[in-house]
């Protein structure tokens, strides 16, 4: 139930996320979460796209630097804790985030979230095991 991630290397100046989000538009490829951190010099845009093959295929052909991570979309009730929640369940099974940032739409009452973990298959089983949501492929393309 994992789904696709594209990071992208950028220069950190004016216009160049534009460019990314220019070539999408021109491909019918459309952006369903994204975050971008960032240094003086460059910044890595991490984006979940409703067509990741075709994605990074016009990334490459087009000259920008993408490569592919597994994550995982998770389910949150969207209401005060429901965050913290899973994050306890994590917490109490030892599964560590690297990072994480939210979706941009949501599913029926529930807001999206994207993680990505050191171990990806340990903390899919414990979400599984405890019941927690994990949006499929399938489900964020028809969002």
């Amino acid at each position: 139930m994992k789904i696709t991630q594209i990071s992208v290397f950028l220069e950190n100046r004016k216009g160049r996320l534009r460019e990314v989000c220019a070539l999408f538009g021109r491909n019918d490829v459309n952006i369903r979460g994204m975050t971008i951190a960032e240094t003086e010099s460059f910044g890595v845009l991490r984006i979940v796209v409703d067509k990741p093959e075709a994605a990074v295929a016009l990334l490459k052909e087009n000259n920008f630097v993408a490569n592919i991570t597994e994550v995982i979309a998770v389910e949150v009730t969207d209401k005060p804790g429901g965050l913290a929640a899973v994050l306890g369940v994590l917490s109490d099974n030892d599964v560590n985030i690297e990072y994480m940032y939210g979706f941009v739409e949501k599913c029926g009452q529930k807001a999206l979230l994207i993680f990505r973990f050191e171990n990806t298959a340990h903390a899919q089983d414990i979400l599984v095991k405890h019941g927690i949501k994990i949006v499929t492929t399938k489900e964020i393309t028809e969002l």
